[in-house]
């Protein structure tokens, strides 16, 4: 299983509206309690994919990603640092490198996903997996079933 859980309650970016929205602690428990679910299911190889945790959410599923990758490492010239908690799998090896592309882009080119304009598809866009990930999880994962 290659999960993909919502992130929203439980990665970094989210972490100061805990303390400011009535209901957030507990959407971020259930939130923790689906990705320990789907990290404990009876499968024999899992890999979830999530943003960087913030701390409260680590305490509850037990932890640090297993792997932290970037899209510049499989062929997309953005920074987003994305975890994989990896179960029975190996670690997901780069397969194009892109990061001496990105030196001459400004700040903004290379973060472009976390300064995506607010509106009701910024969430689907901030969530895309890119398909240079998503093709090395493939090609690199696919013949362990």
């Amino acid at each position: 299983m290659i999960g993909h859980p919502e992130c929203t309650y439980l990665c970094n970016s989210g972490v100061r509206w805990l303390y400011t929205e009535d209901g957030r602690w507990e959407k971020m428990d259930k939130g923790a309690a689906f990705f320990n679910e789907l990290q404990n299911a009876p499968i024999e190889r899992i890999a979830l994919e999530n943003p960087v945790m913030h701390g409260f959410a680590r305490e509850i599923v037990g932890g640090k990603a297993t792997q932290t990758i970037q899209p510049w490492q499989f062929g997309h010239a953005e920074n987003k640092r994305t975890g994989l908690w990896l179960k029975n799998l190996p670690p997901l090896v780069p397969t194009d490198d892109v990061s001496a592309a990105m030196k001459s882009m400004t700040y903004a080119e290379k973060n472009k996903i976390h300064y995506a304009s607010p509106g009701p598809d910024r969430w689907k866009l901030r969530s895309t997996t890119y398909k240079g990930i998503a093709d090395a999880m493939a090609a690199q994962w696919g013949g362990n079933a």
